[in-house]
């Protein structure tokens, strides 16, 4: 199973992806969508969305996994994150994926153990469950997180199943 983890964001949007086969998990690749700070709004979403299509179509993954929104200190940058995400989850539908959705939380506890890792241990945990991957950015590593997190669930859904 060909799995894409996506950590959606305005400004960068980091996707992963892996395969998985059983409890073994192979990095097929990552990588980081950022679109022009100074564009309109509605531009900077057709961007995302472009270029999310484009990696679909090109690596045709089985299903997605995308990391929940979590609410900061800032409305206006919760709300731009919310549309990043709404655009994320369509350009996955639209393709025909089942899309799996995961806390920051649980897909901390997931990849590290604990969930309140920072960054540097997700990064760090992600190099250790992908050997020899080399990771575009803090967002392409939290993509491969959510992707490894995904795979884990589903692994587990079929042993209860």
């Amino acid at each position: 199973m060909i799995i894409l983890g996506l950590d959606p964001g305005l400004g960068t949007t980091g996707w992963g992806l892996i395969a998985s086969e059983g409890n073994r998990l192979s990095h097929l690749g990552n990588g980081q969508v950022s679109t022009n700070s100074k564009a309109p709004l509605p531009a900077r979403l057709v961007e995302l969305d472009r270029a999310l299509t484009d990696i679909i179509l090109e690596h045709r993954p089985d299903g997605a996994a995308v990391e929940e929104v979590f609410f900061n200190a800032n409305p206006q940058s919760t709300l731009k994150l919310g549309q990043a995400r709404g655009v994320v989850l369509l350009a996955a539908a639209r393709a025909g994926l089942d899309v799996g959705e995961y806390a920051a939380r649980l897909v901390k506890k997931a990849v590290v153990g604990i969930g309140n890792a920072d960054k540097a241990q997700v990064h760090a945990m992600v190099t250790r469950l992908l050997p020899g991957v080399k990771i575009a950015g803090p967002d392409a590593a939290d993509a491969l997180a959510v992707a490894i997190t995904h795979a884990h669930h589903v692994a587990s859904a079929r042993r209860l199943g």
